[in-house]
C-alpha cells in the first residue's frame, strides 16, 4: 500500500458527510464504509440543533443545551475518520488536497455568506462602539482562530463590558476546521506505522487514537479546574469527543454485525445519555471536562448500535422526515441563528424568551436559502471537482469574509477620530472644594468642545501597568509590580488591591513625579487585599487569598513601604457553603479588613483606605457615543451607585479600625444624579472603573486628601 498526497482531480467517489447540514445526494449521513443512508445519524444531528438553538434563545426546557456542540464534534470524528479510511481501502492512499478541496467547497461558501450579513447587520443595527471586536472577530472567524481570540479575552479582565459576540459560535467551527486539518495528517502517519511495522491496522489506529484521546480527556480535566473559562474554547481539551466518533468508525464495521438486541439496547441508551445530559447539565457546571461523557459517549452509542438495532433502534424517532429535514439544515441553521439572536439583543437592548423562540424558528428561511443557493450548487458543481478549484472558491470565501470584519474595524477606526478640543479636557479641575453646588458638576444635555477620551476609545483609557503587565492575572497568585518614581525616596507608597485600585495608579505616578515619592503597586484582578476567601463567578478564588498572603509576605518584609493605600470592590466574603452555594457575609468582610490592615501596622506600615467608586450599572461610554446629543440619558443615581460598591464596607471597617479613609466620590459624581461628562473628560470607561484621563484629572484632590491622612509631600 502506497501512502501518498494525490494532487490531480478529485476521484469520482461519493463525496463524505463533513459537516452537519448535507443532503443525502452529497453522501452526508452514509456509513463509513457502506453505501446507504444512516438515518439515525440524520436525526442525531436535529437532536443536537434542537438542544442548542432553544437554549441559546433563553428556553431552558434542556439548560444543558451546549451538549449538542459536543455532540457534532463526535459525529464529526466518525464520519471523517470513515471517510478517510474508506479511501484508503479503496485507493490505498488518500488525496490531502482533495480533502481539503472537499472540506473547502462545502463550508466556506455558506460560512463566509453569513460573516458577510452579520458584518451588515451589525453596521446597521448594533452600537458602533462594538464594531471594532466585532469585526476583529468576523476576521478570526473567517481564518477559524475564533476559538483562541475567544479564550484570550475570556480571561482578559479589561474586557469585561464585552458582551457576546455575533459570530462566537463560530468558535466551535473553528476547533472542527482545527480538527479536519490535523486529523487527516495523524491518520495517515498511523497507517504508514502500520504499513512499515505489518502490525494489523485497526490496532495500530486504536492505539494511537487511545495515545490521542487518554491525554487529550485527562488535560480536559485539569484545564477546566485551573482554567475554566479559557478551556472552554481550547481545542486540545475537545480532541477526545472527536475521538469517541473515530474509535467508532474504525470498528463499525464489526459493530454493525452486533446481535440486534444488544444494538438496540446500546442506541437507545446513548439517545437517553444524550437527553439527560440535556436536561440534567446546566452553565453552573465546569465544561467540557469528564461530565462531558455523558453526551459524547451517548452519541457514540447511538452511531454504533445503530445499524445493528435497525427499525427497532432510535431511528424509529430520528429517521422522519421532520429530523431528516432539520438534520440536513444544521449547518445553516447554526450558522445563521446566533447573530440574528445577539444583533436583536442587542439593537433592542434585550430580547424575551419568546421572542427569542421566534428569532430560531424565523432563522429557517435564511438558513434554507443558503442551503439551496449556496450549499448545494457549490457542492453539486461539475467544475469544482478539480480540487485546485474548489480550494480556489474555498480561499476567496474566506477573503470574503476576512474583509467584511475589516471593513467593519476601518469604519470604527474613521469614527473614533476624536473631536476634542485642545485643552478642553479640564474634567475634576472645573469643580470647586464644594461640588455638591457647583454647576460644572451638574449633569447637561451636550457639551461643547469635544469629549476626552472620545467615547469610542474609552475602554483604551487605562493606567499603564495594564500594558506593562504589572497586574496579575485571575489564575495566578504570584505577585507582580510595577515601580514608579525614585527608589531611594524617603517616601515608599504601596498601593494595593484589584482593580479599582489599579485606576488610581496613573494619579500616584504624577504625584510621584511632584514629591519625589517611590511608589509601587501590587494589584490583581478582581481580588481586594483582604485575609478572607472571596468569590468569583459563584466559586472560591482560591488564587486570591493565596496571593494576597503572598503580597503580605513583601508588605511587611524587609523594605516595607512606609504607606499602603488600598481599595477593593468586594463587600463581602466567604464564611462557608460549597462551590456554587457559597455563603457570604458582609460583617466578615469588615474584620477581615481590619485584620488585615493591622498586620500591616504592627509591621510598621501606615494604612490609608482609599474608598471604591461608584456603580454605573451601565457602558457609560458606550451611552455617551449613542446619546451625545442628550447626556442626561446616561446619567446614573449616586446613592444606588455607591450601596452596590465596597465603599460602605470598607468606610465601616476604617472606622473601626482608626485607618484614614479616603473618599473621593463628591468629585466623580457631585450631585445625587451623576453626569457622564465632567470639564470636557468622559468619568467612567467601563461600567465601574474611571477612565485614566479623569484619574489623572483628580490628582491634586488626591494629593491634599493624602497630606490630611499623614503623608508629607
Amino acid at each position: 500500500m502506497t501512502l501518498t498526497v494525490d494532487r490531480g482531480a478529485d476521484r469520482a467517489t461519493p463525496p463524505d458527510p463533513a459537516k452537519p447540514g448535507s443532503p443525502p445526494d452529497a453522501g452526508f449521513g452514509k456509513a463509513p464504509r457502506g453505501g446507504r443512508i444512516r438515518r439515525d445519524i440524520e436525526g442525531l444531528r436535529a437532536v443536537a440543533t434542537f438542544l442548542v438553538l432553544p437554549y441559546h434563545a433563553g428556553l431552558m426546557l434542556f439548560p444543558g443545551g451546549f451538549v449538542g456542540v459536543d455532540v457534532f464534534f463526535v459525529i464529526s470524528g466518525f464520519v471523517i475518520t470513515g471517510q478517510l479510511l474508506k479511501e484508503v481501502e479503496r485507493d490505498g492512499k488518500v488525496s490531502l488536497l482533495g480533502f481539503y478541496a472537499r472540506r473547502a467547497k462545502r463550508l466556506l461558501p455558506a460560512s463566509a455568506v453569513v460573516l458577510v450579513a452579520t458584518a451588515a447587520m451589525t453596521y446597521l443595527w448594533v452600537p458602533r462602539i462594538k464594531w471594532d471586536v466585532i469585526g476583529g472577530d468576523i476576521l478570526s472567524s473567517s481564518l477559524y482562530f475564533v476559538n483562541w481570540r475567544l479564550a484570550d479575552r475570556s480571561v482578559d479582565y479589561l474586557a469585561e463590558d464585552v458582551t457576546p459576540s455575533p459570530v462566537q459560535h463560530y468558535w466551535s467551527l473553528a476547533v472542527e476546521e482545527q480538527f479536519y486539518f490535523l486529523w487527516p495528517l495523524l491518520l495517515l502517519a498511523v497507517v504508514l506505522i502500520a504499513a512499515r511495522t505489518g502490525i494489523r491496522r485497526n490496532v495500530v489506529l486504536l492505539a494511537g487514537l487511545a495515545a490521542i484521546a487518554v491525554p487529550s480527556l485527562l488535560w480536559s480535566a485539569h484545564q477546566v479546574a485551573v482554567q475554566p473559562e479559557r478551556s472552554y474554547f481550547d481545542t486540545s481539551v475537545r480532541i477526545w469527543e472527536f475521538a469517541i466518533g473515530a474509535f467508532v468508525a474504525i470498528l463499525i464495521a464489526r459493530l454493525d454485525r452486533m446481535p440486534q438486541w444488544l444494538g438496540v439496547g446500546l442506541a437507545w441508551t446513548g439517545l437517553v445519555m444524550v437527553l439527560l445530559a440535556g436536561r440534567l447539565y446546566s452553565t453552573d457546571m465546569t465544561w467540557p471536562g469528564p461530565p462531558a461523557l455523558l453526551p459524547t459517549v451517548g452519541a457514540g452509542l447511538i452511531i454504533a448500535g445503530g445499524t445493528a438495532a435497525g427499525r427497532a433502534g432510535p431511528v424509529l424517532l430520528l429517521g422522519n422526515r421532520v429530523m431528516m429535514f432539520f438534520g440536513y439544515l444544521t449547518y445553516s441553521l447554526y450558522l445563521w441563528h446566533w447573530p440574528l439572536l445577539i444583533v436583536a439583543r442587542e439593537h433592542f437592548d434585550g430580547i424575551s424568551v419568546p421572542v427569542g423562540m421566534g428569532i430560531v424558528v424565523f432563522s429557517i428561511i435564511p438558513a434554507w436559502l443558503t442551503y439551496h443557493l449556496v450549499e448545494n450548487p457549490i457542492r453539486g458543481s461539475e467544475r469544482l471537482r478539480d480540487s485546485r478549484m474548489a480550494l480556489s472558491v474555498g480561499a476567496n470565501a474566506t477573503l470574503v469574509g476576512a474583509a467584511a470584519g475589516l471593513v467593519l474595524v476601518a469604519l470604527f477606526a474613521q469614527a473614533s477620530t476624536t473631536s476634542a478640543v485642545v485643552g478642553n479636557a479640564r474634567g475634576a479641575a472645573v469643580l470647586s472644594d464644594h461640588p455638591a453646588s457647583d454647576a460644572a458638576g451638574r449633569p447637561v444635555a451636550q457639551v461643547t468642545g469635544g469629549i476626552t477620551p472620545d467615547p469610542l476609545s474609552a475602554p483604551k483609557d487605562v493606567p499603564d501597568l495594564y500594558a506593562q503587565g504589572c497586574q496579575a492575572a485571575v489564575e495566578s497568585a504570584e505577585p507582580v509590580s510595577c515601580s514608579y518614581g525614585d527608589k531611594a525616596a524617603d517616601t515608599t507608597i504601596a498601593v494595593v488591591g484589584d482593580s479599582k485600585a489599579a485606576q488610581w495608579v496613573p494619579a500616584f505616578q504624577l504625584l510621584a513625579k511632584q514629591h519625589d515619592w517611590h511608589v509601587v503597586t501590587y494589584t490583581k484582578s478582581a481580588c481586594p487585599f483582604v485575609t478572607i476567601e472571596t468569590s468569583m463567578n459563584g466559586d472560591v478564588y482560591q488564587t486570591c487569598r493565596e496571593w494576597t498572603d503572598n503580597v503580605m509576605a513583601k508588605l511587611t518584609g524587609p523594605g516595607h513601604p512606609d504607606v499602603v493605600v488600598t481599595v477593593g470592590q468586594r463587600s463581602e466574603g466567604v464564611v462557608g457553603g460549597s462551590d456554587g452555594d457559597l455563603e457570604l457575609s458582609g460583617d466578615a468582610m469588615q474584620q477581615a479588613l481590619v485584620d488585615t490592615w493591622g498586620e500591616l501596622d504592627r509591621a510598621g506600615v501606615k494604612v490609608i483606605s482609599l474608598a471604591d467608586t461608584p456603580q454605573t450599572f451601565m457602558d457609560v461610554y458606550a451611552c455617551v457615543d449613542e446619546h451625545s446629543d442628550d447626556l442626561t440619558a446616561c446619567t446614573y443615581d449616586r446613592d444606588r451607585g455607591i450601596a452596590a460598591s465596597g465603599a460602605p464596607t470598607q468606610e465601616a471597617a476604617a472606622k473601626k479600625a482608626d485607618v484614614p479613609f479616603i473618599d473621593l466620590t463628591d468629585f466623580i459624581c457631585p450631585t445625587s444624579t451623576c453626569a457622564p461628562v465632567i470639564g470636557n473628560v468622559l468619568v467612567y470607561r467601563q461600567g465601574s472603573h474611571i477612565t485614566k484621563t479623569y484619574i489623572e484629572t483628580l490628582a491634586p484632590r488626591l494629593d491634599s486628601a493624602l497630606e490630611r491622612a499623614g503623608v508629607s509631600s
